[in-house]
């Protein structure tokens, strides 16, 4: 999920090199949510991990 993030920072910065700024805005706007997501998920999994039994 960060990966994508990555990828769609780095398009809105292409984007705005060129003077597109409503493309860039749009993927900043997906970037950041990928990113908010990808956190999350990360957080829960470490979360979840440490409360599993070992065995």
């Amino acid at each position: 999920m960060l990966y994508w993030a990555v990828i769609f920072f780095i398009i809105a910065i292409v984007a705005a090199v060129f003077g597109f700024s409503g493309l860039a805005n749009d993927t900043a706007y997906i970037g950041k949510i990928l990113a908010v997501i990808g956190i999350i998920l990360a957080l829960v999994s470490f979360i979840s991990h440490r409360r599993s039994p070992r065995r």
